[in-house]
């Protein structure tokens, strides 16, 4: 990239009041683009051209959205290696992975381009001799979409795709450190023929752009994915407006290996689930609790897997584990290891890396001799660290995992039928994984979590018309 990269406001290229440049986090000398910093009055100024759009669009024929979604659909994934380029570029996810997240965006459109034609209602009988009831679904309005960096392809089209499936506009501000791949989505669904002012992306900082959006009263609901902290103040805002709001926070989310587990495959779920994707994943593994029988054998073979790991930059071909996004996320890392030490923990790893570029390489690291009162066992670290915790027996475990103040995904790793039958009934997290890695969840399934990772309706899947949609209760005396 080498142009300005501008804000798409109701259907044109609109410049801001700023220059953000997107740096590799794999190589620091690789700008890849110059993206326009939009202020409030670019962000008022969407949600006035959604908020003309909306009438019309709500009111569209259901084939006329199916069709954009699916022509953005088949665009992304023919452009899939091109935009997983993008992605390991501004975020430092490996290629490999890169290219299967913008794949999974690519199905996400062609999921909703079906879902829009699928819009269900019912009719019932009345309690009322003679009078009918029909429940149908209505679109919600404008809806302000905020996006976070760790999966800057999906997520957006996870949330973006459901809201014009179902007839809204949408306003888009995508996380300030990855605004490329925001860009080209907005670029493939203008090419798709989206009316003007029915999807609209300005980029800039969440404390202005993401602060308009919120404080709006034309806006309907908002969508956030990010921190707890700025969660939890939206929230705030959103209910005193009485706007709709759906919150993904975070999580700090357990992966139980049981004396039974099978080696092979407990030690694989955990380094994918604590390490891949840098560890930067609200659904990543970074609580390892291990009953006593298995415990010494789990973790030699842990380490020794950890220490064959490669940490390269994310375009290179056999890297693993890619950089840290950022110099802000990977001080956050090492305070939190050096709070882990002084904690008493022990730790395997977590030592800034050289490599032939300059980037933010960090080792993975792994904290053992810990228990779940410590905070690198309460807070969310979010970078490839992890913490084992030793616990006497299944029932332990059990507790263990549920003593978080987070509950977005719990794993288990066994061969016992009846406890992981009993674990999936008992963990109290909205996805539970069996022998599986806790993070890596299909497009067309619910996706969300319980207590302090979220909030609202569940994203993905039929289950995203529970936020997009509200419901209609008509009553007719023929």
């Amino acid at each position: 990239m080498s142009s300005l990269h501008q804000n798409l406001i109701n259907g044109s290229w609109v410049a801001g009041a700023g220059v953000n440049l997107n740096k590799n986090p794999s190589d620091l000398a690789d700008v890849v683009g110059e993206f326009a910093q939009a202020d409030a009055g670019h962000a008022q100024t969407a949600i006035e051209a959604a908020s003309a759009a909306f009438p019309k669009w709500a009111n569209s024929s259901v084939q006329e959205r199916a069709d954009i979604l699916d022509r953005a659909g088949s665009a992304i994934l023919a452009r899939k290696e091109e935009l997983g380029k993008l992605l390991a570029r501004e975020e430092g996810k490996t290629l490999p992975e890169a290219i299967g997240e913008a794949a999974r965006a690519g199905y996400i459109f062609k999921f909703f381009a079906g879902e829009a034609v699928r819009i269900e209602g019912e009719k019932l009988a009345s309690v009322r001799p003679g009078v009918e009831v029909e429940i149908t679904r209505e679109p919600i309005g404008v809806v302000g979409i905020i996006t976070p960096w760790n999966f800057p392809i999906a997520i957006p089209a996870w949330k973006i795709a459901p809201a014009l499936a179902y007839g809204n506009c949408v306003v888009v501000k995508p996380a300030d450190l990855v605004p490329g791949c925001a860009w080209a989505l907005a670029s493939i669904l203008h090419d798709a023929g989206i009316p003007p002012g029915v999807f609209n992306l300005v980029m800039g900082r969440g404390s202005v752009v993401g602060e308009a959006i919120v404080g709006s009263p034309d806006v309907a609901g908002i969508s956030f994915t990010g921190s707890v902290s700025t969660g939890r103040a939206i929230a705030a805002r959103a209910i005193e407006q009485g706007k709709k709001i759906q919150l993904e926070m975070g999580g700090k989310n357990p992966m139980v290996v049981l004396d039974d587990a099978d080696m092979n495959i407990a030690v694989g779920a955990c380094v994918n689930g604590a390490f891949f994707s840098t560890g930067q994943r609200c659904t990543a593994s970074s609580r390892l609790i291990v009953t006593q029988g298995i415990h010494d054998r789990f973790v030699a073979a842990l380490r020794e897997r950890m220490g064959a790991l490669k940490v390269d930059h994310a375009l290179k071909q056999g890297t693993e584990i890619g950089p840290v996004v950022d110099q802000t996320q990977l001080d956050q890392d090492l305070a939190y290891l050096d709070i882990g030490r002084n904690e008493g923990a022990k730790v395997t790893g977590g030592d800034i890396l050289g490599r032939e570029t300059e980037g933010y390489y960090l080792q993975p690291a792994l904290f053992t001799d810990t228990h779940n009162a410590m905070r690198i066992n309460r807070e969310e670290i979010f970078g490839p660290v992890a913490s084992v915790i030793r616990v006497k027996d299944y029932g332990e475990a059990l507790a263990v995992a549920n003593d978080t103040p987070f509950g977005l995904s719990s794993g288990i790793c066994t061969t016992s039928l009846k406890h992981a039958s009993h674990f999936k009934r008992h963990a109290q997290a909205g996805m539970v994984m069996v022998n599986l890695p806790t993070a890596g969840v299909d497009y067309h399934v619910p996706f969300g979590g319980r207590k302090g990772s979220s909030y609202g309706s569940r994203e993905q899947g039929r289950y995203a018309a529970e936020f997009y949609t509200t419901v209609k209760t008509a009553y007719t005396l023929p």
